[in-house]
């Protein structure tokens, strides 16, 4: 039986330096996913609110925030008996959050894996 020695020296502050940079762009990516998709039935007249979205992400604790910035974003949001073109509607955002969240994962995984390979 042949047996085989290896060394081997793996600097663990590199490599999990490099994995938060990678889930940081994974986030990035899911972040402006989850955007687009909340764009796509955001309540629409003018585009005002459409355009205050922002995805935004802190990656010093790897934390991604979608948000809408208009004084009534939060009334489109949660107001059910709101009427809305075809397409549009209220939870908007909550919507894509929890319709995207498998897609969201594989995404920061796919940059995860990347770091790994």
């Amino acid at each position: 039986m042949a047996n085989a020695r290896f060394n081997a020296k793996v600097n663990a502050d590199e490599v999990t330096a490099e994995l938060r940079r990678a889930a940081g762009r994974g986030l990035r990516l899911a972040t402006e996913h989850v955007l687009a998709v909340s764009n796509q039935r955001v309540p629409h007249d003018e585009g005002v609110l459409e355009r205050s979205g922002a995805a935004v992400v802190d990656e010093s604790d790897l934390r991604g925030i979608v948000s809408y910035d208009t004084p009534y974003s939060v009334i489109q949001h949660e107001n059910l008996d709101y009427q809305h073109k075809a397409g549009r509607t209220a939870k908007f955002l909550e919507l894509a959050v929890r319709e995207e969240a498998e897609v969201v994962q594989l995404m920061i995984a796919k940059q995860l894996r990347q770091v790994l390979k």
